[in-house]
């Protein structure tokens, strides 16, 4: 096992109150093995990343319990210094906004040997040959020329590849890529996601693939994640959670994506809004807007069942809903666009 997340909590202190953002997540990832973690906005995806990452503001955040296991060991428990040496080396990420995350004032030459001259030992003029090696590698036309240029004189693709060569420089054991196509359009995304792909193959890398958009992950997952109010609502391999979702969550973030067969039909989309974090309702959280909901969603907090009944389970499935048979077999899971799993 690559990684394995157990319990995990985090909080944030606000003026409104404490934000529970994580709330007993679990979950592993095998080298080799992309484990893809849906959700909307505010599920807690980024801040589990950032967690295991070691990133998180502090304060406001705070681990509050948990393990985070990398090969063996148990992060949170590591000195600052110790997890220093981890990131980058053995893991790494790649972030949603690359111009952001970029420094506007250095080349991406620097930015990417420095990699090499902290954690390698390297000079400054070997580490801008394996910066040339990087860019390379990830398709940078002409980078023995472009690792002299800054940040803002790629476009938004180009500058996604240089995060993912930055991401590999060291040749990581685990990747976890937030959102790493949502502000590019669909035929980048498409080069970016098939770029991601080949270099898991040739690297053998764990990678975790943040995302809200189901279409992203089908083809490159597999494993997927749902996160909803900080928790885990189902977890399935990729192909079974397409065919059958055994969540009413999961079931309306599918239904929700264009297809071609329902032309001319209203857009479906879940009712409501997702919760606040300060205030979380008791019992299951998607109650407020599940079609499904009963009395005891409203009272008793669902744990994560294993799915081993229905048209599609088996080990790795697990749905947090007390009526996940039902949403397996009822077209009552179903929101109101949908005729189909």
């Amino acid at each position: 096992m690559l990684l394995e997340v157990r319990d995990l909590r985090v909080e944030f202190a606000t003026r409104d109150g404490v934000a529970q953002a994580v709330n007993g997540v679990d979950y592993t990832v095998d080298a080799g093995e992309t484990l893809a973690v849906l959700g909307e906005s505010g599920s807690g995806k980024s801040v589990t990343a950032q967690a295991i990452m070691g990133i998180l503001d502090v304060p406001p955040g705070r681990i509050t319990g948990g393990e985070i296991l990398f090969k063996g060991r148990d992060l949170l428990k590591l000195k600052e210094e110790q997890r220093r040496s981890v990131r980058g080396a053995e893991m790494a990420m790649i972030f949603q906004d690359a111009l952001s995350s970029l420094n506007p004032v250095l080349t991406v030459g620097d930015q990417l040997g420095e990699m090499f001259v902290v954690h390698r030992g390297m000079s400054r003029k070997d580490a801008r040959a394996k910066a040339v090696e990087l860019m390379d590698r990830v398709r940078i036309p002409a980078a023995g020329q472009r690792v002299r240029d800054y940040p803002h004189q790629f476009s938004g693709g180009m500058r996604q590849r240089i995060m993912i060569a930055m991401a590999l420089a060291l040749e990581p054991d685990l990747i976890i890529a937030d959102e790493p196509t949502t502000a590019l359009d669909v035929t980048v995304q498409a080069q970016v996601m098939d770029l991601l792909a080949e270099l898991q193959r040739e690297y053998d890398m764990g990678l975790i693939l943040i995302t809200h958009d189901l279409g992203v992950v089908a083809d490159v997952a597999d494993r997927i994640a749902v996160m909803y109010a900080g928790r885990i609502v189902e977890t399935a391999p990729v192909h079974d959670l397409y065919k059958a979702p055994a969540h009413p969550y999961t079931r309306g973030l599918l239904d929700s994506i264009p297809r071609l067969d329902h032309k001319g039909r209203e857009l479906y989309a879940i009712k409501g809004l997702p919760p606040s974090l300060t205030a979380i309702p008791p019992g299951c959280p998607f109650h407020p807007r599940c079609p499904m909901a009963q009395d005891v969603c409203r009272t008793d907090v669902p744990p994560l069942y294993a799915v081993d009944r229905g048209p599609v389970s088996g080990p790795g499935r697990g749905s947090a809903c007390h009526f996940w048979l039902d949403c397996l077999e009822d077209s009552a899971c179903r929101g109101p666009a949908s005729d189909t799993p």
